[in-house]
């Protein structure tokens, strides 16, 4: 018996739409990540993009658990000396939540092109409006 290998141009692809109103980051984050590995399938080859294109809609109404919303901060440096900026997790998630949740998602996936491959078919909105209808997305099931 052999072992399967997905070859990129035999990948099918759908496309799913998951729901952040009132789910933890986490929650969402790891659904996400799963969906656009292709984890949830058993065609899934490690080094190849078997994942589908995901949208995350309501993310401005996605929860953090305890005292995050107030303590836990999102750190970027400039690269130049003093070019640290820390902006509290309350003001993110006021201003662009989107961000949120892609800083979430990208670091559930893999440090290299294939991540940065899969992380393209990931698509935020603050709102429940999205413009992929014609894609004819299917509302995926939380597992767990």
């Amino acid at each position: 018996m052999r072992t399967f290998m997905a070859k990129p141009r035999e990948v099918q692809r759908k496309w799913y739409v998951l729901d952040a109103a009132g789910k933890t980051l986490g929650k969402v984050a790891t659904e996400a990540a799963v969906l656009l590995r292709g984890k949830h399938k058993p065609t899934y080859t490690p080094h190849v993009d078997t994942g589908d294109h995901v949208i995350v809609i309501n993310a401005g109404k996605v929860e953090l658990t305890g005292k995050k919303r107030s303590q836990k901060e999102m750190i970027s440096h400039s690269g130049y000396p003093g070019g640290l900026k820390r902006v509290s997790y309350a003001v993110v998630l006021e201003k662009m939540p989107e961000r949120v949740i892609e800083k979430a998602i990208k670091g559930m996936l893999p440090k290299n092109a294939l991540g940065a491959q899969m992380f393209r078919k990931l698509k935020v909105y603050r709102a429940e409006v999205h413009p992929h209808q014609a894609q004819k997305p299917e509302a995926w099931a939380y597992r767990g």
